[in-house]
């Protein structure tokens, strides 16, 4: 009993009756201009459901009265879109639409009036007063009558209730997102799916890089025990930790501001720091840049940035102070990158996380191929990215 009566204590059910009267007011401004010709404004539905807007309009009311617990706007789930005709599909979609929901709202006005007045007149006609035989054609005993008030109340609860899905399933399959409109929603959350693919990368690139350098000038300058060194280490630690949180600050203003270009993200053109910041760790860099670096495009010399910074960060944390070769060129349309240290004895490679992964999937994302593992007593970490 308590799931029958549950609708008339929810607000959807009232805001659902009210969606579909506000077409009978049209009509009805109709009406007592012309009562001779009822079917006018259907006729006149048919441009009004051709304009675009028309269509965000109908999606807005729908949505706010038919369905207002659904997603909201901006949300990829949301099954009314609030987008305005771009298709003629769409304008034909929207002209069903109002038709649907005038004829449903006629059915609703009819209801709503007829239902009520034939209960009024069963009760007075259980109480002794004639009956209308207009609604009543037949003139039951006043006993049948008094059993008989409940019937069109019930029938008008089941109508309001039932017309009101009703035109709520209707409105789901008219209003709802197109096919263009869907693979554009799922377009935008693959695009955001990788933004944060991105920005996970990038903090654990560049903090973990930070963090890797400041552990190990700290150990090295309470081992070394030399005031001078230690600070050179201090020294260190901090233009690292400055530099992270530059690179932190990038990545939060992503965060913040959608549409901010990437174009702030550090290059290879500023290699030449996270090579002193290795040096300065006590790793013996032996860099070679063949090529022009300008020359290479931002997206691959961004990636080929934070690839090169993964891979010193792989030495300084798994293989300590030991000769580092780096080599970098770019040729043939392509940039290489590559960087190689002694495997030591007893350590099977750096980087058993989610590093070298994130550099296997940067270099895949732009179409190359990366190579990380044992080669010949070296632990090497190889990738090529082509440039176009």
């Amino acid at each position: 009993m308590a799931r029958f009566l549950r609708p008339l204590f929810l607000g959807t059910t009232y805001t659902r009756l009210l969606h579909l009267w506000v077409p009978t007011l049209f009509v009805s401004v109709w009406l007592f201009i012309d009562m001779s010709r009822p079917w006018v404004p259907a006729v006149l539905l048919i441009p009004l459901g051709l304009v675009p807007a028309v269509r965000r309009s109908e999606g807005v009311q729908a949505r706010y009265m038919l369905a207002p617990d659904e997603p909201r706007e901006g949300d990829r789930d949301a099954a009314i879109s609030l987008a305005p005709s771009a298709t003629w599909r769409d304008r034909l979609r929207t002209v069903l639409w109002l038709e649907v929901r005038m004829g449903l709202g006629a059915v609703t006005t009819g209801v709503t009036v007829w239902m009520p007045v034939t209960a009024i007149e069963l009760a007075g006609a259980a109480c002794g007063r004639p009956v209308d035989i207009t609604l009543l054609p037949l003139s039951p005993p006043p006993w049948a009558c008094a059993l008989l008030v409940p019937v069109p109340l019930l029938a008008l609860y089941g109508a309001v209730v039932g017309l009101g899905e009703l035109v709520t399933v209707i409105a789901r399959r008219l209003l709802g997102p197109s096919p263009a409109e869907r693979l554009a929603a799922l377009e935008e959350r693959t695009e955001q799916l990788l933004e944060r693919t991105r920005i996970a990368r990038e903090l654990h690139d560049s903090i973990g890089h930070a963090l890797t350098v400041a552990v190990v000038q700290a150990g090295a300058a309470r081992a070394a025990g030399d005031p001078a060194f230690t600070d050179r280490a201090l020294l260190a630690i901090e233009d690292t930790g400055r530099a992270a949180l530059e690179d932190l600050e990038r990545v939060l203003g992503v965060l913040r501001e959608a549409g901010r270009p990437a174009s702030g993200r550090p290059t290879l053109s500023d290699a030449d720091r996270l090579l002193e910041s290795a040096r300065g760790s006590g790793a013996k860099v032996d860099a070679e840049v063949t090529g022009a670096l300008e020359t290479v495009p931002g997206p691959v010399s961004r990636e080929g940035y934070r690839i090169l910074q993964e891979s010193l960060t792989n030495v300084l944390r798994h293989a300590g102070s030991v000769p580092v070769r780096v080599r970098i060129a770019v040729d043939d349309g392509t940039l290489g990158l590559e960087v190689r240290n002694p495997l030591a004895a007893g350590i099977s490679g750096p980087g058993r996380g989610s590093g070298l992964r994130g550099i296997r999937e940067r270099a895949a994302l732009l179409g190359g191929r990366a190579r990380t593992g044992p080669d010949g007593g070296d632990w090497q970490v190889r990738v090529e990215l082509p440039l176009r």
